[in-house]
């Protein structure tokens, strides 16, 4: 109960700041001062808290959930992504890639990329930078920028990734990259490496099954 009570806090906080914007004029126009005040303070701070923190919780959860509509309609109610806080700004447009990526709009997906990256705050771990180089690799990727895509791909390596599997996954797109600019040697290091971590999903394992075809091809030529 408490839960759903949260939930519908941040999904209406803006239209009850204003509604009790709009209840402190009536208080103010009375005369009533005392209850004036505590209506204008909560308006406030309900207003400020949905501008600077915005509904990343609800986005999230949504987007968990494998509803992209409602994610949508969570994203459209931040209408000055600039006023959010740097950690969640950079989530916010790190989200926003990631719907883009989903839609196959890569030059949006860079876009908003680009922002979070630029949104970086100390607040915010390495391996949170090296996930959104990972992202720019992909991308990168799929815009047929091989060199762009190294250079990510490796930073997202230096800089930390957060699980085996995500590692894998850098990894196996380098080996990619390699086989393609005929690097037969260093592709081979890094689908080592790759196979190495045992990655468990089952995504990474079915990519490791085929570079492998792939290495041994690229081998006997």
């Amino acid at each position: 109960m408490t839960m759903k009570f949260y939930k519908l806090l941040l999904i209406y906080r803006l239209q009850i700041g204003l509604a009790l914007l709009a209840l402190s004029g009536v208080l103010a126009y009375i005369k009533s001062w005392e209850w004036f005040w505590t209506a204008i303070i909560l308006a406030v701070i309900a207003i400020v808290s949905h501008f600077i923190f915005g509904p990343l919780r609800l986005i999230q959860e949504a987007i968990q959930n494998n509803d992209m509509a409602l994610a949508q309609k969570y994203m459209k109610t931040v209408y000055f992504p600039q006023l959010l806080l740097k950690p969640i700004r950079q989530g916010f447009y790190m989200l926003k890639s990631n719907m883009a990526m989903t839609n196959q709009d890569f030059k949006s997906a860079e876009d908003y990329m680009r922002k979070s990256m630029k949104s970086k705050s100390k607040l915010v771990g390495e391996e949170s930078e090296g996930a959104s180089h990972l992202q720019m690799g992909m991308i990168a990727l799929q815009n047929g920028k091989r060199a762009e895509a190294r250079k990510n791909l490796r930073l997202a390596l230096e800089k930390g990734l957060p699980d085996k599997d995500t590692k894998a996954a850098a990894l196996i797109q380098l080996s990619s990259i390699e086989i393609q600019s005929r690097n037969i040697n260093m592709a081979r290091n890094y689908f080592k490496k790759a196979k190495q971590l045992n990655p468990q999903s089952p995504e990474i394992k079915a990519q490791i099954a085929q570079m492998d075809k792939y290495i041994h091809r690229a081998g006997t030529r």
